[in-house]
């Protein structure tokens, strides 16, 4: 049996009259007779082919009400040109202990708050045109708008959909960099150095400990981060936190490898990181392997020379990975047009 598809005309039908009532609700007949106008100048085909709601990264996180004006998106509505006063001044003195003086003739027998807040809020302060104060035209930009419901701008997270309390160090790193609750609990996160530090001040030796962490979801974003504190709990909270935020996305080649081989240097210590065969795994030090399996690469193999300090391999390696140059990079510089033999003769059969 084959599919039936539907004509465009069947799928976008106009506007009933239950359609028109409901929408008049919403919008005023002129909007409404835009609408309309706007409808009827596109081609239903065109609406079949094209008009689809967009799922790519780059697509709005919303669907535009053109009924509302935003402020800091659309065009402003800015006074008329007539509210314009080149003679408009503020009132001097004399002027307003004027004002003061008809104010308080003009008081009740009972005076209480209320008179003295509508003469602040009724009493102009220039002298010319009354919409030049009110209402004056300007080229300037709206200001940002305050909300007043703090929860619109700042979500509440403080309880996840579960309905389980989270934690203040958690909710703060969710917002800081944009994952979630269960994204940043799968991510893989490893701690490569640890060490004791001490500092010689004039009230003695002051002892904390360093953590070096990485972290990395195991699909192409990796992160490195350091903390330091005098609780370990503090340090390597802090550590991981950081190491999260850092996460960059890494180049990989068929997802297991790196594109060719890339160097890199860190005070003494520098290294080469080479790409290898599918099958090859992981054969270099221990902080690389570890870097390695948090970025999502299988088939690697590196050579360290000269310094082997633990803290310089670690962000040695972190700098080679961000240095690969990927073909796409090289054939825009050359002005070339980039060309996969593999699916163009092969039909993606390698």
């Amino acid at each position: 049996m084959g599919l039936i598809r539907r004509s465009p005309t069947e799928l976008f039908k106009p506007y009933s009259a239950k359609e028109k009532t409901a929408l008049s609700k919403r919008y005023t007949p002129a909007q409404l007779a835009a609408i309309e106008a706007g409808e009827a100048a596109i081609d239903p085909q065109d609406l079949a082919d094209q008009g689809e709601l967009r799922t790519d990264p780059f697509a709005f996180k919303y669907i535009d009400d053109f009924s509302t004006i935003r402020p800091l998106i659309d065009k402003p509505i800015r006074a008329p040109e007539t509210n314009y006063d080149p003679n408009l001044r503020y009132k001097d003195e004399d002027e307003i202990a004027e004002d003061l003086a008809q104010w308080v003739q003009n008081l009740p027998d009972e005076p209480d708050r209320v008179e003295w807040m509508k003469f602040v809020d009724n009493t102009r302060l220039t002298v010319g045109k009354e919409e030049a104060e009110l209402n004056p035209r300007s080229y300037l930009a709206p200001a940002i708008p305050k909300f007043k419901d703090p929860s619109v701008r700042y979500p509440k997270t403080d309880l996840d959909k579960d309905g389980e309390a989270i934690d203040p160090a958690i909710q703060r790193l969710i917002i800081q960099s944009g994952f979630t609750k269960s994204q940043i609990s799968r991510f893989r996160v490893k701690t490569l150095v640890q060490r004791r530090v001490v500092n010689q001040t004039r009230m003695g030796k002051m002892s904390s400990i360093y953590y070096l962490t990485v972290a990395g979801n195991g699909r192409g974003l990796l992160g490195i981060g350091e903390g330091k504190a005098a609780e370990p709990e503090n340090a390597l909270r802090q550590a991981t936190s950081n190491a999260i935020k850092n996460m960059q996305p890494i180049p990989r080649y068929e997802e297991r490898t790196i594109y060719g081989d890339v160097k890199g240097k860190v005070g003494a210590t520098e290294l080469v990181l080479m790409t290898r065969p599918p099958g090859f795994g992981i054969r270099c030090q221990q902080y690389i392997y570890e870097i390695c399996r948090c970025a999502g690469i299988s088939d690697l193999a590196a050579r360290v020379t000269r310094s082997r300090n633990p803290m310089n391999t670690v962000k040695a390696t972190l700098q080679a990975l961000l240095s690969q140059r990927i073909p796409e990079q090289i054939a825009r510089g050359r002005g070339k047009k980039l060309v996969d033999v593999r699916k163009v003769y092969y039909g993606g059969n390698v």
